[in-house]
């Protein structure tokens, strides 16, 4: 017999995901079956496998230990030992202390680079939600496979600034429900080229083309296209570049940065929707290689649900590049 305590930041989920990441070769169909025949038990007791977890829930496995192990396969390895070795293998490094701008037993909010996937592309990359697997791994006592932990927000890998990530069930769950509903407020500054003074609701269309990884927008409806709206704010503004504030209303691929260069204002160093003029100024004055776009602040929403979180507001530095190009562009005459 196998015995488990549902920890804290284990709640919140169903019985049957629970033990499908106790005993991922079983089969749901086997669990439900052995739910039924109590097999399988809850606090002693019989279960269906819908049920809510919550912290102190006990589940018990009435397996023998050659049926047990059978099941659990190499999920019965410790996560973080494997993390530890993956890690090792590929050679990826935790998060970076100083860029974690808040964290708690349920999410952690980081200050990605510009250069750094958020996720993924390839096998062999090494993302931001690898780093975060290595960072829990050094911290976490008990690796049993549970929950994974994963960014719920994306940045693009040149874009630096605020990345949402959960560390539990209840921590994904809570924020992936709270940016599905546009409940986070997420503001973004930029440098841009050209003027811009006064403050601007942007409005379209928007179609990305996966061949070549860019989109397209419209100000009219068109096949495949979802509707977009990018609220701006100028913050300064000098005869050939403007810092600007945006707020993300809606949140698509290559939004901010195509809603701008469609209205003549692209982001400074955005070598897929810049100006490449402006863009090689950029780069022999200062020696830009990416997009000055930077998630800047989170704000949250009045939710009592949310906890401590409720109502609070989060700002990542700007990265020391893009804090320069201000002063000299501005001529040092910038101020919040």
């Amino acid at each position: 017999m196998k015995e488990y305590t549902v920890t804290s930041a284990e709640s919140g989920q169903k019985c049957i995901k629970y033990c499908e990441k106790i005993l991922p070769n079983a089969g749901t169909g086997f669990l439900h079956k052995m739910l039924r025949k109590k097999n399988i038990t809850l606090n002693g007791k019989k279960a269906d496998g819908s049920e809510r977890l919550s912290g102190g829930d006990v589940i018990r496995f009435f397996f023998s230990d050659e049926t047990f192990a059978t099941f659990a396969g190499k999920g019965a390895e410790p996560v973080k030992e494997k993390r530890k070795a993956a890690r090792k293998e590929m050679k990826i490094l935790p998060l970076q202390k100083q860029r974690i701008i808040y964290e708690d037993e349920n999410v952690l909010f980081y200050n990605k680079p510009a250069g750094l996937l958020s996720q993924k592309a390839k096998p062999e990359d090494v993302s931001l939600n690898e780093m975060l697997l290595a960072y829990l791994a050094e911290k976490d006592s008990d690796g049993r496979p549970v929950s994974k932990p994963s960014i719920c927000n994306r940045l693009d890998r040149n874009t630096s600034g605020l990345v949402i990530c959960g560390k539990t069930y209840q921590g994904l769950r809570m924020m992936n429900e709270r940016i599905a509903g546009r409940d986070i407020g997420k503001y973004y500054h930029c440098l841009v080229a050209g003027r811009v003074e006064n403050a601007i609701l942007l409005k379209g269309y928007l179609r990305k083309d996966e061949k070549t990884n860019k989109v397209e927008i419209r100000q009219t409806e068109f096949p495949g296209a979802s509707y977009i709206e990018t609220e701006i704010a100028s913050l300064a503004a000098s005869k050939d570049v403007s810092l600007l504030e945006v707020h993300l209303i809606t949140g698509k691929t290559h939004q901010i940065r195509s809603h701008l260069s469609s209205i003549g204002h692209p982001i400074l160093g955005d070598g897929k929707y810049g100006d490449a003029k402006v863009n090689d100024r950029m780069r022999k004055t200062y020696g830009l290689k990416s997009q000055l776009l930077h998630a800047y602040r989170l704000e949250m929403p009045e939710d009592e649900q949310l906890g401590s979180l409720s109502g609070k507001k989060f700002i990542a530095p700007k990265p020391e590049l893009f804090t320069k190009i201000e002063k000299e562009e501005f001529h040092g005459n910038l101020e919040f």
